[in-house]
């Protein structure tokens, strides 16, 4: 396969209107979008036992959403949704980055079919979605260079139900008959994008991911609000029936409807809660901190993997109750076969000071950094023309899909499980375990594979909810004195489509 010389946008142009509306299907964009098909992919299926409850999520704080009049911004049709731009001085404060505002956009059913969120919540599909889209202004001057970034986005999500007239949503419907065809756009006056938003800020899912159209980057972090807002059927007829993806001057009208994407595998995520009241909710258990993550890191890099399998092991499972049980059961049988390990007498000490490393090629072990917290984001269009370069004719899209998910997912497990958003997989303590002594990575092999295989075996259904086979567990002892390679950056000669232009 050679590297693309056309731009992305003008890919996009093409590819957009036949992948979501066309016979290829969104099954088919890993094809020309490998990003599609791999790893951390949105939306997702927000199923009661992903949810952990996070104390620290405060309420969502917006700053100069309440636009004026005279402030004009620019709706339009861009052949895939109704986008409505907006002014990069609206803003999040949300931790650990300031993130502005670029637009917002819909997702939505049909006449005949009125669901058509993105997100479920328990298999439930709302009848649509709104997305602001904010880009990490700390880092980034604009949302084209933020998007391809895995700390380039936040967006806020918004579930639609159908039932009382909305007239915040009517600020910018009533213009829709001026974008009835792709491109076409219309300037209407600013108001209160607060208005579009639930009345509680405070009561919100959280979540890494990525975007829900091609090129798929997992660049966002997810906030969805937990309480819907409503529109008319009128108001809900405007989107479904008076726009179309197809241009003026086409003979044949093409609708924009059924905009939305399926739900995408778990991926080892878990979804963080900002609440714990309500119907279904209880027993959620609270998330772990990122500091004691931080720690089991720092241990799998320089701490004893003994003491780690023997004391520590069911950290680093995921942390279902029942696959805990699976993990004491063993540790008991262990010690009461062989007693009780003597020589670390402080686990937790040892965790918070971990001994320095035993040999140099440790310090070569690391996942975007030598603690494991990485500092510098992963540039996706450079990774991709990377894999694409090295391929070259040799490998087919498949081959290229799955290479660059082998590529990112340790790193963005990574990333994910030190901000609690994941469970560690064990192909990304395989990559930080490289380099490490032979005999101490075979005890937590061995510990782990026996830990895996009772857990498949007795509860093969957290493996399916995640996508994951029951061979998934592959072993340690093959990486042990290895060190991780680097890859290398590429320069970025992509330009951006339209829907993430400023």
């Amino acid at each position: 396969m050679q590297v693309r010389s056309v731009t992305l946008a003008a890919v996009l142009q093409v590819a957009l209107f036949g992948v979501l509306h066309g016979p290829e299907g969104e099954h088919h964009w890993s094809r020309h979008y490998p990003f599609c098909g791999g790893a951390f992919q949105s939306p997702i299926d927000i199923q009661t036992d992903l949810l952990r409850f996070d104390p620290t999520l405060r309420p969502i704080e917006l700053h100069d959403y309440n636009l004026s009049a005279n402030e004009h911004l620019t709706l339009g049709n861009n052949g895939h949704s109704v986008q409505l731009s907006l002014p990069s001085r609206m803003f999040l404060s949300s931790p650990p980055h300031r993130y502005s505002a670029a637009q917002l956009h819909f997702h939505w059913g049909s006449t005949s079919t009125p669901t058509g969120s993105e997100h479920l919540v328990n298999g439930k599909r709302f009848a649509a979605e709104m997305h602001i889209v904010h880009f990490n202004s700390d880092k980034y001057a604009n949302v084209s260079m933020a998007v391809d970034k895995s700390d380039g986005l936040a967006v806020l999500g918004v579930l639609v139900e159908v039932g009382e007239f909305n007239p915040a949503f009517d600020q910018f419907l009533k213009f829709i008959n001026g974008i009835k065809y792709r491109n076409q756009r219309v300037k209407v006056p600013g108001f209160n994008i607060r208005s579009l938003l639930p009345a509680r800020l405070d009561e919100y899912y959280r979540y890494d991911g990525s975007l829900t159209t091609p090129p798929c980057y997992p660049s966002v972090l997810w906030t969805l609000f937990r309480s819907p807002i409503q529109i008319s059927p009128k108001q809900f007829l405007s989107l479904a029936s008076a726009v179309y993806s197809s241009r003026a001057q086409e003979s044949n009208s093409v609708p924009m409807n059924g905009n939305y994407r399926g739900p995408q595998l778990p991926d080892h995520r878990v979804v963080l809660v900002s609440f714990q009241e309500g119907r279904g909710l209880h027993g959620i258990r609270t998330v772990t901190s990122p500091l004691v993550r931080k720690q089991i890191i720092q241990q799998l890099l320089v701490g004893d993997l003994a003491d780690l399998a023997d004391e520590g092991l069911y950290k680093l499972l995921p942390s279902s109750p029942e696959k805990r049980l699976v993990a004491d059961k063993k540790r008991k049988a262990f010690n009461n076969q062989h007693g009780p390990r003597t020589q670390h007498t402080n686990p937790k000490k040892q965790l918070l000071h971990p001994p320095p490393p035993k040999k140099k090629s440790h310090s070569h072990n690391h996942l975007g950094g030598g603690t494991g917290l990485t500092e510098e984001a992963l540039c996706y269009v450079s990774l991709e023309h990377q894999v694409l370069h090295q391929a070259r004719q040799s490998h087919t899209e498949a081959q290229v899909v799955h290479t660059l998910r082998d590529l990112v997912f340790p790193d963005l497990n990574l990333r994910s499980y030190l901000g609690s958003k994941s469970e560690l997989d064990f192909s990304t303590i395989r990559h930080i375990v490289r380099g490490r002594p032979t005999d101490e990575v075979l005890e937590l092999d061995g510990s782990l594979r026996r830990a895996s295989v009772g857990v498949m075996k007795k509860f093969p259904s957290f493996a399916s909810k995640q996508g994951v086979p029951a061979a998934k567990y592959e072993g340690l002892s093959n990486v042990a004195g290895q060190a991780k390679t680097q890859p290398q950056g590429f320069p970025h000669p992509w330009l951006l489509p339209m829907e993430w232009e400023d």
